[in-house]
C-alpha cells in the first residue's frame, strides 16, 4: 500500500539533488506533488519523470528567498489539488567561502535569505493550509553544519543552524494541532553542486570526513525524509535526524 495515497506535498529546490529525489519519492508512494525550483528546466524535468512513472505533478517556478513566492506556492497547491499536508522545505545555497571577518555582506544577505528566511516563509504559509487540510508535516532541510561549525562557511553554517531553532519552536507550537515539523541534516551529499565546484583532490578531502568512507546519495537523504513524512513516523516531531555517513560521531 502506498504510504502517502491521496496527500499533496510540497517540495522546494526539487529541480536537481535531494529536493528532486523526495519529489520522487512522494509521488512513487502515491502523493500528488508540487515540484518548485527557480530553475525551470530541471523543475520541469522532474515533473515529466514523476508522470512517466503513472504519478501526478506540476511545476511552479518560485525564489524561496521571497515571502511572496512561497505565498504562491501554497495557493497553487490548493488551486491545483485542493488541500496541503506534506511541506519539504529543500530549497538552499552554499554561498561563497570566505572567513567571517571578510564575509561579503551581500552574499551573506542572500544566503539567509534562501537558506533560513525561505524555511521560515514556507511555514509561514504552509502551517495554516496544513491546519486547513486537517493535519500533515513539514520537514525541514538543515545540514551536518546545522549542529557544527565548518570555516570559511559563515552564513551557511548560521543558517542551517537557525533551520533546526525554527523547526523545533514550530514543532511545539504544532505539536498539538496535527501538525509534526523536523528537520534532517545531510552530510556532504554527491550532488551536481558538489561534483560541479570541487577537484578530485577537495571531494577526496569530503570523504575522508565520512566514517563510512563515501559521500552520501540523494536517495538516501530521500528514504529518510519520506519515512518522516508519513504516519510511520508519528510519535516523532521537533526532532533533528542526521544522515551522514557518521560524520557527527567524530
Amino acid at each position: 500500500m502506498s504510504i502517502l495515497k491521496d496527500k499533496v506535498a510540497l517540495v522546494t529546490g526539487a529541480g536537481s539533488g535531494i529536493g528532486k529525489h523526495v519529489a520522487l519519492k512522494y509521488a512513487a508512494e502515491g502523493a500528488k506533488v508540487i515540484v518548485s525550483d527557480i530553475v525551470e528546466k530541471g523543475g520541469k524535468e522532474t515533473v515529466d519523470e514523476i508522470i512517466a512513472a503513472g504519478g501526478q505533478a506540476f511545476f511552479v517556478m518560485a525564489d524561496t528567498g521571497k515571502a511572496e513566492d512561497n505565498e504562491y506556492l501554497v495557493q497553487q497547491a490548493i488551486a491545483k489539488y485542493g488541500a496541503l499536508h506534506i511541506a519539504c522545505n529543500n530549497a538552499g545555497i552554499g554561498g561563497p567561502a570566505a572567513p567571517t571577518g571578510e564575509y561579503a555582506i551581500d552574499a551573506w544577505e542572500k544566503v539567509i535569505s534562501i537558506n533560513l528566511s525561505g524555511v521560515f516563509y514556507g511555514m509561514r504559509y504552509q502551517i495554516p493550509a496544513i491546519l486547513k487540510s486537517g493535519g500533515g508535516n513539514i520537514v525541514n532541510m538543515a545540514s551536518i553544519l546545522g549542529k557544527v561549525g565548518f570555516a570559511n562557511s559563515v552564513a551557511y553554517v548560521a543558517s542551517k543552524h537557525g533551520v533546526i531553532g525554527l523547526t523545533e519552536t514550530a514543532a511545539i507550537e504544532y505539536a498539538s494541532k496535527g501538525i509534526r515539523i523536523n528537520a534532517v541534516g545531510p552530510g556532504f551529499i554527491k550532488t551536481p553542486l558538489v561534483e560541479k565546484s570541487m577537484d578530485e583532490a577537495s571531494r577526496n578531502a569530503l570523504v575522508a570526513l565520512h566514517p563510512i568512507g563515501r559521500l552520501g546519495e540523494s536517495a538516501e537523504v530521500a528514504e529518510l525524509v519520506l519515512w518522516l513524512s508519513s504516519d510511520k513516523a508519528s510519535f516523532v516531531t521537533g526532532s533533528y535526524y542526521n544522515v551522514d555517513g557518521g560524520y557527527l560521531a567524530r
